[in-house]
């Protein structure tokens, strides 16, 4: 068990929207502030400051756990404005500071994520990168092995180890009773001699239970409709076609990842069909669905 400290934003603060949430995802981050010191404890400090714009639940490094939110309040981490990445799930930064162990900051994570999962009915599908709400390349340390690192949470039925100095894949491969090749399948790793200390690997057949999708799509016909069309099958779209580079809006606040069917949007789908082979009508139906759940698979 990790210690947590509750180290609250205060009540009024601009980052602490105060708006009621009943969490139904965990949304992984990274810190990207490798600075020495910048731990959890300093990252509390940041959320205190007025100026301040960002909030997340809670910043985990390697000997500690900082709770920066009560859990029945959103934060604003998740980069989709009011969709359900800031207004329903709990934010996890994971720090890299240069003084700290990154791999024990993220089994430390890795407990705290298991351990919300059991509180508040959270599936292990619903454990997912901040990329899979607005786009952008986080966790960064993570998305290369995002896999590894969710099967090493628990209740994916694998069994996962840190890669340590020293270690080989051949080395690890005899240690846990199974074969080379195995460990490149399982871990998606195409040269058996490029591993690093750190990385987490899955050292067991994994589980046969359900793959999460990251890119969940929506059915049915989405199309330009006065007012425009909006809501989480929206979002689905948009997060769908930016992973894609089909962005809404690009350099705009999200990427244009905003929940609205508006024209930008419309736009993106007609510009991915367009290099598709389909109809550019910009009308997201089944068989653009098809070819976009094709790119992502």
């Amino acid at each position: 068990m990790v210690n947590i400290i509750q180290d609250f934003i205060p009540v009024g603060a601009n980052n602490r929207p105060g708006y009621a949430m009943t969490p139904l995802y965990i949304t992984v981050h990274n810190t990207a502030n490798t600075a020495v010191g910048a731990d959890a404890a300093a990252h509390a400090r940041y959320l205190k400051n007025p100026d301040t714009t960002t909030s997340w639940h809670f910043t985990v490094d390697d000997t500690e756990i900082y709770q920066h939110l009560p859990l029945n309040e959103n934060g604003w981490h998740a980069g989709d404005g009011n969709g359900s990445g800031n207004r329903a799930s709990i934010g996890i930064e994971i720090c890299e500071n240069a003084d700290g162990d990154f791999a024990k900051a993220t089994a430390n994570a890795q407990w705290l994520i298991k351990t919300l999962m059991a509180e508040h009915n959270i599936s292990l599908a619903n454990v997912v990168p901040h990329k899979y709400w607005s786009g952008k390349e986080c966790p960064r340390k993570l998305l290369d092995t995002w896999d590894s690192f969710k099967a090493g949470i628990g209740g994916g039925g694998s069994q996962t180890y840190v890669v340590k100095q020293g270690d080989t894949l051949t080395s690890i491969a005899r240690a846990f009773g199974v074969t080379v090749a195995q460990l490149q399948e399982w871990n998606n790793i195409e040269d058996p001699n490029l591993i690093r200390v750190g990385q987490v690997l899955i050292v067991s057949a994994p589980s046969a239970a359900e793959k999460p999708e990251l890119y969940p799509l929506p059915d049915g016909i989405i199309q330009l409709t006065t007012p425009y069309t909006s809501g989480e099958h929206v979002f689905q779209v948009q997060r769908a076609l930016a992973a894609l580079y089909f962005y809404p809006d690009k350099g705009a606040v999200n990427n244009g990842i905003d929940g609205v069917y508006g024209p930008k949007t419309a736009d993106a789908v007609a510009r991915f069909q367009s290099v598709n082979g389909l109809t550019a009508d910009g009308i997201y139906g089944p068989a653009t669905k098809e070819k976009i759940a094709a790119q992502l698979s």
